[in-house]
């Protein structure tokens, strides 16, 4: 007898990953604007040609210790063109209420931040940020955060790469591995 349910599994899983490689692109991640955390706008055409690690982030967050981590890959990595963009979010349990100057001065005091960071932000939802609806629109749900730290990876042409999870940290060799072959 056939066991319907992993026949169901089977094919819920061959046609998941066909929506991810078969996104159009009508805009890539370089079409955007976006604010920094000093609220002057930010053309993301001058990231042209870079990979991208894009992570929404919060301060009083479990998670909030990877700030270390995505600080450590960048200075690893910026020379081979790697940018890590900090996006501040409010949206999962209250975790970053501060203002941009506040969230900055606790990335600077705390973590030595110094990668692009952005102006706080929807991340999910209709109202998210231009950037997140695409992400969304180009490679589906698993583009959109589901926790604090979510990360989008985006290749030298503007397409995502792949998304990684809050729990995957910054370093892992998961990422690290992705980074070194698209660079």
């Amino acid at each position: 007898m056939v066991n319907y349910r992993l026949l169901i599994l089977i094919l819920f899983m061959t046609f998941s990953f066909f929506g991810n490689t078969k996104a159009e692109y009508k805009n890539i991640f370089y079409d955007f604007k976006i604010n920094s955390i000093n609220d002057e706008e930010i053309d993301l055409a001058i990231y042209k040609n870079k990979t991208i690690l894009l992570v929404n982030v919060a301060s009083k967050c479990g998670f909030t210790k990877q700030y270390a981590d995505l600080q450590n890959l960048y200075d690893n990595y910026k020379e081979k063109g790697l940018v890590v963009i900090g996006v501040p979010s409010n949206q999962f349990g209250s975790q970053e209420p501060g203002s941009n100057d506040e969230i900055k001065d606790f990335c600077e005091t705390n973590f030595g931040i110094n990668f692009p960071m952005t102006s706080k932000y929807n991340v999910k939802g209709n109202d998210a940020h231009p950037i997140y609806l695409w992400a969304k629109e180009n490679f589906g749900n698993s583009a959109v955060p589901k926790w604090n730290f979510h990360k989008i990876l985006i290749n030298k042409d503007g397409k995502i790469e792949d998304t990684y999870g809050s729990i995957t940290n910054p370093m892992s060799g998961k990422i690290v591995k992705k980074i070194e072959e698209i660079l």
